[in-house]
């Protein structure tokens, strides 16, 4: 494999050191919600949420290792600590948005606000000017949002607006926790012990949620198994994959590559646990994805 990789064109080399991690990582993490709909019916979207990310979260730490625990002797506390605090509200809200709106439309709505609020928090927080083809992708990202949240097959009752807005905070945390960490990469860490030192505290919050609601997911065999490729495999593996792919790509080449994921989320959700999205649904999916490229292509 290292032999054809090697004497392979410039551009193949390219492609399989830089974009196609990514793009691996991205399909991983659109499994996620409907790998959850496996999960016992008892189980409870806490429960998935917390095991994913508790459980991935330590996992990640002791594959930094050593290296996590130099992030935590930087000084950079408060940093840290913040973006623990979003790892461990991101999971929670994410799987009760998916829970209670469907996985397509959780999916979307969590993905698709996430570089709205990332623009904010950057001119907020770092001074970043809001330019006219930010406006306009915030625009058509939220026409976006309205009609997936109007348009899917159930109509707009209360459980998809609590899912909608569930889906939201699951957005921001994603920005904070994000941000949070590339502020720390800045000052000279490595992804891979930023990840570890991050997740690996945000997991000591989410371990004592699986802890008071995992009974029904951990006591079963389904359960077990959900939980286990939720933690290894769109945690685990994806991100580091995503990290190995972001050393020769660019972080706005990447997000824009990361949009795979809801369009795979969106159509395991049909394909496989059988939701139906209505024309209005599918119109906000495009509308998001529009945005979303005006966004990422933005700099």
């Amino acid at each position: 494999m290292t032999d054809q990789l090697l004497s392979a064109p410039a551009p193949a080399r390219s492609f399989v050191a830089g974009p196609l991690p990514v793009l691996l990582a991205a399909f991983l993490w659109g499994t996620t919600g409907t790998a959850a709909s496996f999960a016992p019916a008892a189980a409870s979207p806490l429960s998935i949420g917390a095991a994913t990310m508790g459980v991935g979260g330590v996992l990640l730490l002791v594959i930094a290792g050593r290296s996590a625990l130099d992030v935590l002797r930087a000084g950079r506390t408060g940093l840290l600590l913040v973006g623990a605090l979003a790892v461990a509200v991101y999971p929670l809200a994410f799987y009760s948005s998916m829970a209670l709106a469907g996985v397509a439309i959780g999916t979307v709505i969590t993905l698709g606000s996430a570089p709205v609020f990332a623009a904010v928090l950057e001119r907020v927080a770092d001074g970043v000017r809001l330019d006219r083809r930010w406006a306009l992708a915030a625009a058509v990202s939220v026409l976006g949002l309205l009609l997936i949240t109007v348009g899917g097959e159930s109509g707009v009752g209360a459980d998809v607006v609590v899912g909608a807005l569930l889906g939201l905070l699951g957005g921001a945390a994603y920005v904070v926790y994000s941000w949070a960490a590339a502020r720390i990469m800045r000052g000279g860490h490595g992804s891979r012990a930023v990840m570890g030192a991050m997740f690996g505290a945000g997991a000591v919050v989410l371990l004592p949620v699986l802890a008071l609601t995992g009974g029904p997911l951990l006591s079963s065999p389904s359960g077990l198994l959900v939980a286990g490729y939720l933690s290894v495999i769109p945690m685990g593996l994806a991100y580091l994959l995503f990290g190995a792919g972001l050393r020769r790509t660019s972080a706005s080449v990447a997000t824009t590559l990361s949009l795979l994921e809801p369009v795979v989320a969106a159509l395991l959700s049909v394909l496989v646990v059988g939701e139906r999205l209505g024309v209005a649904a599918w119109c906000g999916v495009a509308l998001i994805g529009i945005g979303l490229v005006l966004v990422s292509t933005r700099r």
